[in-house]
């Protein structure tokens, strides 16, 4: 009886251990499964925005071409100044902006190229401020995390809404790039003559949202508010997450 009582004892530890290893087994597999079907998910919807991005392509670059020439055109004497500035965001325009991505620095360049152009409208006196606080040892400051043409909105913007003639007018424009966070922060005084209109009106607005939504998804953060007569924009990109969601999709 003994002998049979043990025998039993140890088949049912057999059994069990059979039936969770097999459950194991089987949990490992369906995980896999899982995962392989995200990835595909992943992969298609990437497909899928990257063809709404091109999409978006014929809108952002002819709309940025015509306020660019309109700035030089209005103020013809003064382009000799700009003509560096000018040479600079054409060539970002006409050959980096066709990429899907390019460099923070890239990015940076090219927006304070833009902010020359533009400064060639306002007035000797106007107060523009530009402020860069960026650790050049950043490691991703020369990697291709960069959607290009994302600081144009924000910029235009400001110089399209704010007071330009008051005294105590003033623009600013503030560029931080450390921890592999890339942020850019515009304020302007509204002008009373041109009214601020509401969020996420206009075609560049609209645009700049859908294409962070499209690359960054959780890994921006873009707010936009209005403190007295002074408006407010500022843009947050965690590059390492996105990098490290962009090697996990491969």
């Amino acid at each position: 009886m003994a002998d049979t009582a043990t025998f039993n004892y140890y088949l049912t530890v057999l059994l069990v251990a059979g039936i969770i290893l097999f459950l194991i087994v089987l949990w490992i597999k369906q995980r896999k499964t899982i995962e392989r079907l995200q990835k595909q998910l992943f992969i298609a919807e990437n497909k899928l925005h990257e063809q709404q991005l091109s999409e978006m392509d014929y809108k952002l670059n002819p709309h940025l071409f015509k306020n660019v020439l309109n700035a030089i055109q209005s103020h013809a004497y003064q382009t000799y100044h700009s003509l560096n500035s000018l040479s600079s965001v054409l060539d970002y325009i006409l050959y980096e902006s066709k990429k899907k991505y390019v460099t923070p620095h890239q990015e940076l360049d090219f927006a304070l190229s833009l902010i020359e152009i533009y400064r060639i409208k306002l007035s000797p006196l106007f107060e523009l401020k530009v402020k860069k606080q960026i650790r050049e040892n950043e490691p991703l400051l020369n990697q291709r995390l960069m959607a290009p043409l994302l600081c144009i909105d924000l910029i235009e913007n400001a110089f399209k809404h704010a007071d330009l003639q008051s005294p105590n007018s003033f623009i600013s424009v503030t560029f931080i790039f450390k921890e592999n966070i890339f942020s850019l922060t515009v304020a302007n005084k509204i002008s009373n003559k041109t009214p601020l209109k509401k969020e996420r009106q206009g075609l560049g607005s609209d645009l700049l949202t859908r294409r962070l939504d499209l690359i960054y998804r959780e890994n921006y953060k873009l707010d936009k508010f209005i403190e007295g007569d002074v408006h407010i924009a500022h843009l947050k990109i965690d590059l390492l997450e996105h990098k490290a969601k962009m090697l996990a999709a491969r």
